[in-house]
């Protein structure tokens, strides 16, 4: 198999995708377990200067397939709408990024590579080649994004572990 652009970052965006999806389920189980209110995971931080889980988690959605949407417009700006307040609505979002991203032509992924874009906040933008701003911008944040939502729900007790995280890995049958 060819490397390739597709090859280089959507089934990892799945993968993890998969993963945030199942650690929203987590999530919502040990707030039924341990009688906590859902929006106490939901509107938890690491740190006070950081955005709660719920951001995190629509984090990952805006860094995959809003990254990709990016691309095909030539402009990416980050998604400053305020994230779903539930685990369903959460669950909603991940899941429909999944489904979109699922259904992406593998050819259109490839056509990117080479294409002029702009990442752009209010007076700051980057400029990049697509394929840089999606292997050097939107993959880094997504998983750092990820990651967080991940230590957030760990730090709140819920019991997670690294493969929690890993989700399903691509091996050989």
């Amino acid at each position: 198999m060819a490397f390739t652009l597709y090859a280089a970052t959507i089934p990892s965006y799945l993968q993890i995708l998969g993963s945030v999806s199942r650690l929203i389920s987590k999530a919502e189980t040990f707030c039924s377990d341990q009688g906590f209110e859902p929006e106490a995971l939901i509107q938890a931080k690491l740190a006070e200067d950081m955005l709660p889980f719920a951001y995190q988690v629509k984090s990952t959605a805006v860094h995959s397939l809003g990254a990709i949407e990016g691309v095909r417009k030539g402009t990416f700006s980050p998604d400053t709408t305020t994230p779903p307040d539930t685990f369903d609505g959460l669950r909603e979002r991940v899941d429909q990024t999944i489904a979109a991203l699922e259904a992406l032509d593998r050819d259109e992924v490839e056509s990117f590579i080479g294409r002029l874009m702009r990442f752009e906040f209010g007076a700051n933008h980057m400029d990049f080649v697509a394929e840089e701003f999606l292997l050097s911008f939107s993959q880094p944040n997504f998983y750092f994004h990820a990651a967080t939502a991940y230590d957030i729900l760990r730090m709140k007790g819920v019991s997670i572990g690294k493969r929690d995280f890993n989700g399903r890995v691509r091996k050989l049958p």
